[in-house]
């Protein structure tokens, strides 16, 4: 049994989405927009949210403060707008908001009518919202007004009624607008089924177009419970929300675990080390998601020990490994604070492992223990389990697993089989329940037969004090078919490509070791959310060796 079984509220299993039958929380919320109105009814005068930057100051002109009855009743306003536009349940409200409180007010105002929320990553250009907007068929978009350049023109998505613009400068019809609108007349309530879908998460498209997984209410809700659980969220904890509010982990780990907690959602706009270490102090954040890239630029700051931080008690992380020297400093620098590894994914809703900060240290390779509600199976390509400590692909099954993806019936089916979705995750579960991810299966690198796991070599090459982060990729070669080539950025232009071979060599079997290096002082390419892209790091070394 999980650890997170043990420390967990009373769990049933229940049937959802047709014929999967999944373990769940006896005791729930049932809908997103519930948690909001309990929120506001157990703590009216608590902060709810707070976006007090420059930024939003400039930009937007609404309230940048909101306790949480305020906030529940500026909702109702924006849900009443939006119900006057013709917005009801179904209807799917696309967001193209940067993080801003205005994001989670219309997030939560379309929950509130039973709408979908369709949140779109800031930095898509024309023809990604084009596509985004006609494949799920928006209705209302509330967006930007400095990205009001970049939508489709009105013939191109003809579904699209509305358009309405937070900031100045923009032809749509302003936010403020709206909520002018809806401070007259009553809404009428709103069956809120579990199953329903809360809101639709584009994926990035690595394989193709991007695919809309569809979020319900009963994941959301799973997921903010596993949240508050496993972190001991309650009303006084205060979250700081620096990585994208569009993504699933701004969605569930900052809006929605702070929905269910009480808590404050502090919003930073965009995430600046400096920036960021100055608001935590400022407002007294004791809990955050980022990555670990985010914890090694605060560390670089020259003036972090100046910073008040003795409120900050949980640290969560994902994406990546955290790199041993990082944990060791951080437990230097704030022992109170509690570092915790979380693996999930869009398609899960989030959390599907996380690590018992007890163990953080001394098992730096694991990602944790699996969430409560959560399943994973270790198959192989066969479709069979594996035995404990084999590796294979992660199989991940829980009412936080998404219905499917919209209007995509195929992709959907050959991606969940028997309610279980089919992560494209390579890794292992140990005795004790550990989970530990070695690669996705599209970056395994296979040399002459063998198959080597870049995470491994990456976290290899992390333990050298002169790297600043790796990233691992496939170099094509006729002879082996793949030969191993590391991405490095250095803290030294003194670091050399042999002294980083002998490194690893002692490290690791001779296969592993990487033949060939880009060293660089720039940071590696990230998307929004914060993951390196590694296509376009083998890209560019595809063009390189062409050009040689």
């Amino acid at each position: 049994m999980s650890y997170w079984q043990d420390q967990s509220a009373p769990l049933r299993r229940e049937l959802h989405f047709g014929d999967r039958i999944v373990r769940c929380f006896s005791e729930r919320p049932v809908s997103v927009d519930a948690m909001l109105r309990e929120a506001a009814r157990r703590f009216p005068e608590r902060d709810a949210l707070i976006c007090e930057t420059p930024f939003c100051e400039t930009r937007f002109r609404e309230k940048q403060r909101y306790s949480w009855r305020e906030l529940d009743a500026i909702v109702e306003r924006c849900a009443t707008g939006l119900f006057h536009r013709g917005i009801g349940k179904g209807e799917r409200v696309a967001l193209l908001l940067g993080n801003c409180n205005e994001f989670v007010i219309a997030f939560l105002a379309a929950l509130r009518l039973g709408a979908i929320a369709v949140p779109l990553n800031i930095r898509q250009q024309t023809d990604e919202l084009d596509y985004a907007l006609n494949q799920c068929g928006a209705t209302l978009l509330v967006h930007e007004a400095d990205l009001a350049q970049r939508l489709p023109a009105a013939a191109r998505v003809p579904a699209l009624r509305h358009r309405v613009a937070v900031g100045d400068g923009a032809d749509s019809e302003s936010f403020a607008a709206l909520l002018d609108d809806g401070a007259a007349g009553e809404l009428a309530p709103v069956n809120i089924a579990e199953e329903d879908t809360a809101a639709i998460l584009y994926t990035s498209g690595t394989t193709g177009k991007p695919k809309g997984a569809m979020l319900s209410h009963l994941g959301i809700v799973h997921s903010a419970l596993h949240y508050q659980a496993s972190f001991e969220l309650t009303e006084q904890d205060r979250c700081v929300a620096a990585v994208p509010l569009s993504h699933v982990t701004g969605l569930v780990a900052m809006v929605a675990a702070m929905l269910r907690s009480a808590g404050a959602l502090i919003i930073m706009p965009a995430f600046k080390a400096a920036d960021f270490l100055a608001l935590a102090a400022r407002e007294r954040m004791t809990y955050t998601l980022i990555v670990p890239a985010m914890y090694n630029l605060c560390l670089l700051q020259a003036d972090f020990d100046s910073h008040d931080l003795s409120a900050w008690r949980i640290g969560g992380y994902g994406g990546a490994p955290m790199p041993p020297a990082a944990i060791a400093r951080f437990a230097q620098k704030l022992p109170g604070l509690q570092l915790m590894n979380v693996y999930g994914a869009t398609e899960t809703t989030s959390p599907v492992t996380i690590m018992p900060a007890r163990y953080t240290a001394a098992l730096g390779d694991s990602v944790g223990q699996i969430a409560a509600c959560a399943e994973v199976a270790i198959m192989d390509e066969h479709g069979r389990e594996v035995a404990p400590g084999e590796s294979g692909e992660l199989w991940i099954k829980g009412p936080m697993v998404v219905r499917g993806y919209w209007d995509n019936p195929q992709a959907s089916a050959a991606a969940l089989t028997a309610g279980y979705w089919r992560s494209g995750d390579i890794g292992a579960i140990d005795a004790d329940g550990f989970v530990r991810v070695f690669d996705r299966k599209k970056d395994m690198i296979n040399r002459a037969g063998f198959k080597i796991y870049t995470a491994e070599v990456e976290a290899v090459l992390a333990e050298h004090a002169e790297v600043a982060e790796s990233a691992v990729i496939a170099k094509p070669c006729p002879v082996l078919g793949e030969r191993v080539h590391a991405v490095v950025v250095t803290r030294s232009a003194a670091l050399s490509a042999d002294e980083l071979r002998q490194f690893c060599a002692q490290r690791l079997s001779d296969y592993k070791v990487p033949e060939t290096y880009t060293l660089r002082a720039e940071p590696l390419p990230r998307n929004a959310n914060g993951k390196v892209l590694k296509r376009d790091l083998r890209d560019a070394l595809i063009a390189e060796s062409g050009a040689g």
